[in-house]
């Protein structure tokens, strides 16, 4: 993970939009997509972008994909940014 995945995966307001939902919960692939009217392959990319940015993990139970958000790089990010704002 690098910070510029990072920034780079939050810079899209869809990917935004699927970190809030999965702060609730885990969900799968299609009730992602459900929440949105653009293509499957549209959202599969999103999903793979923020995954790139270990924003979120995926686990695969039969023949579903589950998502997760993940916390420690939200947490990593906020840190990151409380320094960069202390003044000296």
């Amino acid at each position: 993970m690098s910070f510029g995945d990072t920034f780079k995966a939050l810079s899209d307001p869809v990917r935004r939009e699927i970190l809030v939902m999965l702060k609730e919960g885990r969900m799968s692939a299609g009730e992602i997509a459900d929440q949105f009217e653009m293509t499957n392959a549209t959202i599969s990319y999103h999903l793979s972008v923020l995954k790139k940015a270990d924003l979120v993990w995926e686990t695969k139970e039969k023949n579903f994909v589950y998502y997760h958000l993940n916390t420690s790089v939200v947490e990593e990010m906020m840190i990151w940014l409380s320094d960069l704002g202390s003044v000296k």
